[in-house]
């Protein structure tokens, strides 16, 4: 790989990433969304699937055994 591509490519490209993360960031600490983490993970629970009791079926179901024959 020539030294030119670090230098012109990868460098800008890392430090594009890393200032994308820090805005992002500082924009979900401006706007509020860092500040109460536990109540936003409780919003998607309702009257029919209360906290800690799951109610999916396919949590309970077993596997099916796998079919003997070749893989590709």
């Amino acid at each position: 790989m020539p030294e030119w591509f670090l230098y012109f490519v990868a460098l800008p490209m890392a430090m594009l990433i890393v200032a994308s993360a820090v805005y992002g960031l500082y924009w979900a600490s401006k706007k509020g969304q860092l500040q109460d983490l536990e109540e936003g993970a409780k919003v998607i629970f309702d009257d029919e699937e209360p906290i800690g009791r799951p109610t999916d079926q396919t949590l309970h179901q077993t596997k099916p055994a796998p079919k003997s024959g070749p893989r590709f």
